[in-house]
């Protein structure tokens, strides 16, 4: 398998974590963003979004990074990663779209404006961040994973960008809850860590 990623992608962390984790064998292609080569025809014949990641698996092609997770736990035959049963699918499901909706317009947006000089009004997307990390607070008030009793593919499309908030200036102390999470995904065998850059709340540390 090869994963054409860019280390400060959290979409791209999101699927190297996952490889990661399974212990699945793979090459990383970095991809020059800075440069422009996500929109140079060569890659835009892989992904005609022009968007980290890729994955190339022996002729197969797959990229979004919450597809990538379901392939490799599909392809895998990881059903603890990605139950098949309706209910544990449904649930899982859920927390993929949170990933791509609040997360992706919440705590990823508020990154983008400190380490990229994104245009998005700043205030709004850390106003969507928080809202996103105290519904996240309350609902692991009683459960240790988001989806099922053990972690699934839901843990892994939440954790880059919840981890890396304060570098969009989005204080995470005020939830010890969403902390503990994040540390217990890190103590997971395999574990791999999501660059830091020092900007916004992680500037000051």
């Amino acid at each position: 398998m090869k994963l054409h990623h860019h280390p400060l992608s959290g979409h791209a962390h999101r699927a190297r974590l996952f490889l990661s984790l399974l212990g699945q064998p793979h090459d990383l292609v970095e991809v020059d963003l800075m440069s422009g080569a996500h929109k140079k025809p060569e890659f835009l014949a892989l992904n005609p979004f022009g968007q980290v990641p890729v994955l190339e698996d022996e002729g197969t092609v797959v990229s979004d990074s919450n597809a990538i997770l379901v392939y490799l736990a599909r392809k895998l035959g990881r059903t603890d990663w990605l139950p098949e049963d309706a209910q544990g699918a449904a649930a899982v499901q859920r927390w993929l779209s949170v990933a791509a909706g609040e997360v992706a317009y919440g705590p990823a947006a508020a990154r983008l404006v400190t380490l990229f000089g994104s245009k998005h009004n700043a205030e709004e997307v850390i106003g969507r961040a928080h809202a996103l990390l105290r519904t996240l607070e309350a609902w692991l008030a009683t459960r240790d994973w988001l989806a099922a009793d053990h972690p699934t593919i839901a843990d892994v499309a939440l954790y880059s960008y919840v981890a890396r908030a304060p570098e969009g200036n989005v204080d995470l102390s005020p939830y010890p809850r969403v902390t503990a999470f994040l540390r217990r995904i890190e103590a997971l065998p395999g574990f791999v860590p999501f660059a830091e850059s020092a900007v916004g709340l992680s500037a000051v540390k």
